[in-house]
This record gives structure tokens, C-alpha cells and sequence, in this order.
């Protein structure tokens, strides 16, 4: 799609005040060809496009969130904005500002039906006057950015990813086991929901209603999180696998991640400020040097899983990185 044939359709009323944050603006479309998954009411299915004020830039970056998440995070607009970037972020199907009563929250089947939304933010982002987009992603938001960053026809001009999803934490042993299980069940009951564990440590770190800096809406960012289901996970592990098997994709990439991890932590403890609690970092890194031919892998002590939400003085090092990276790989 490219920006000559952008127009705002009868579904889209274009931009308007966002109802979740005071001051930034955004627009909401129905998603073409979008299915309900079996049980789901019959309501839309849309995606909503989020930006931090007026076009005043050449170029912009679209921002994607993670898994059971959606867009908050403003000191990551303010920052972009900083380096002469108009910010974008884009709220996924049945996710934030999409997330209808009775929808699966988080669901979906293949990653690649994201392609549609992609598509039409990123050809909205140009049709803003942009001729250089850089793309970032949070976690499966990096996953699901990175899976399309390697098939687009769109030119990207940069991809920044914030402790992407790009490999399961089991072991190799454990993965052949679990795989096939996966996928059977998914051929048979895609919705239904597999069995969750953890003790939403998580949460508790980053929230501003526990123990945590961060006040976001706890019912677009859940604790404990949305329900995880056979389809979505056969959708993960498909998109992981072609990772593995590389992307070639062809824009400096930065795929940043804390330098630790503390996936299985037993009991509540300081080690929840100062670790990815979430996913394995070791993984992440080994993994990331599939994504494209130019990569590069930073490391921070002390970060969290969302590296922006990490406690001062990190997030103040990720952001400095991030500023580094950018003014040396990016036109």
C-alpha cells in the first residue's frame, strides 16, 4: 500500500483526542478481513494508530507493544521526539484501545494476519509527510515487527527492539516435546487456553499500584496477564522458528536486552528490579544475530523487560544507547 492510495475510509474517522492519554491524538479502523475467533461476540475488529502530536518531522518511528500490554509509555515518545523523530505507536488487534468486551484478549492465529494493520499504519505514517520511517517493537511486539520488517516492500529506515521475543526460555529437550503438543492441540482447539503458571512478579515491579513507578490501565495491561491459548501459541512458536532459520532483513537493527535474567525467581525479592523476570535473556542474544546481516546486540545490567520502565539511573543508560545507536545508523 503506498501513500498515494491512504484515504480515510467511512470506518475511520481520522484523528481525533486519545481516550487514554491527555494531549496525544489517535484513529481507529476497522481491520479488513478481519475473523472473529470462534466464541468471540460479533463486533469490529480494529487496530488504532496513536501519535504524540502534530507531524513536524521528516522522518517518524513506529512503535509496536508486548504481549499483554498496549501503549503508555510517553517517556518513550518524549524521547524520540528529542532526537527529531514524530512518534507513532500502534495498538494491535484485541489489544488497549481495541480490546472490546468478549474478545480473546491477545489472540491471534498466525502472526502474519498482523500484516494488515502493519500495512495501514505504516502507509498512514508516510502519508503524514514522512520519507523515513524507523520501525521498534517491545517483546512479541519485536517478534511480530521483525517477521514483517523481513517481507515489507515498504523502505525502513532503522529497526530499534526493546528485549525482543525471538525464542521460548524451555530448553531444546523440552521444546520438542512441548511443540508438537502445541500444534496438535491447536489444530483441534485453538482457543483453547493452555495452562499458565508464574507468580506475576512482573507486574508487581512496574505497577504504581504495587511496587512499581508506572500508572497505566490494568485492564489493557492485566495482572494476572490475559489468558494464553493453543492457537496463539502455535502462532508464536511459527514465527520463532523462522527466525531461527534467519530473516535476512535489510535495515540496521538494534536488539537490546537486559544483561540477566531471573526467569524462575521463587519469591519476591529486589532481584525483580534489577532482571528480565520475563524472558531469558541469553536466548534473546543468541538468537538475535538471525535477524539480518547487520546487528547490534546491547546489553545493560540492571534492566528490566521492558527496558524503558527500568529504574533510574538504567532506563537513563538505555535511552543513552538507544540515542548512540541512532545517531550512527540511522539516516
Amino acid at each position: 500500500m503506498s501513500p498515494t492510495t491512504m484515504r480515510t475510509r467511512a470506518d475511520d474517522p481520522g484523528w481525533g483526542p486519545d481516550r487514554l492519554i491527555e494531549g496525544y491524538q489517535s484513529r481507529t479502523w476497522v481491520i479488513e478481513g478481519a475473523e472473529r475467533a470462534d466464541g468471540e461476540p460479533q463486533v469490529d475488529i480494529t487496530a488504532t494508530l496513536v501519535r504524540r502530536g502534530e507531524p513536524c518531522h521528516g522522518r517518524a518511528v513506529l512503535y509496536i507493544h508486548g504481549w499483554n500490554d498496549y501503549f503508555f509509555q510517553t517517556d518513550l515518545a518524549d524521547f524520540w521526539e528529542s532526537i527529531g523523530f514524530d512518534f507513532y505507536a500502534l495498538d494491535l488487534r484485541r489489544y488497549g484501545r481495541n480490546l472490546r468486551r468478549g474478545l480473546y484478549a491477545g489472540y491471534i492465529s498466525s502472526l502474519r494476519d498482523y500484516q494488515a494493520e502493519i500495512d495501514e499504519a505504516f502507509g498512514l505514517v508516510l502519508a503524514e509527510g514522512h520519507d523515513r520511517v524507523t520501525l521498534s517493537g517491545h517483546s512479541t511486539g519485536g517478534l511480530i515487527l521483525s517477521l514483517w520488517a523481513a517481507h515489507t516492500d515498504f523502505a525502513l529506515n532503522g529497526l530499534v527492539l526493546n528485549s525482543p521475543w525471538l525464542d521460548m526460555n524451555a530448553r531444546s529437550s523440552l521444546m520438542k516435546t512441548l511443540t508438537p503438543l502445541v500444534k496438535s492441540m491447536a489444530s483441534v482447539s485453538p482457543t483453547t487456553a493452555l495452562q499458565a503458571s508464574g507468580k506475576q512478579f512482573y507486574a508487581r515491579s512496574i505497577s504504581s499500584a504495587m511496587d512499581g513507578e508506572w500508572d497505566y490501565d490494568l485492564d489493557y495491561k492485566s495482572n494476572p496477564a490475559f489468558v494464553v491459548r493453543f492457537g496463539w501459541g502455535r502462532a508464536i512458536m511459527a514465527g520463532q522458528a523462522k527466525v531461527a532459520s534467519g530473516l535476512g532483513i535489510n535495515t540496521p537493527i538494534l536488539s537490546m536486552m537486559s544483561a540477566s535474567s531471573q526467569v524462575d525467581l521463587a519469591e519476591w525479592s529486589s532481584a525483580a528490579w534489577e532482571n528480565d523476570i520475563v524472558l531469558d535473556v541469553e536466548r534473546l542474544g543468541a538468537v538475535s544475530w538471525r535477524l539480518g546481516n547487520h546487528v547490534t546486540i546491547i546489553r545493560i545490567p540492571g534492566a528490566l523487560h521492558d527496558m524503558i520502565l527500568s529504574p533510574e539511573p538504567v532506563r537513563t543508560e538505555v535511552y543513552e544507547e538507544m540515542r548512540r545507536w541512532v545517531a550512527a545508523y540511522v539516516d
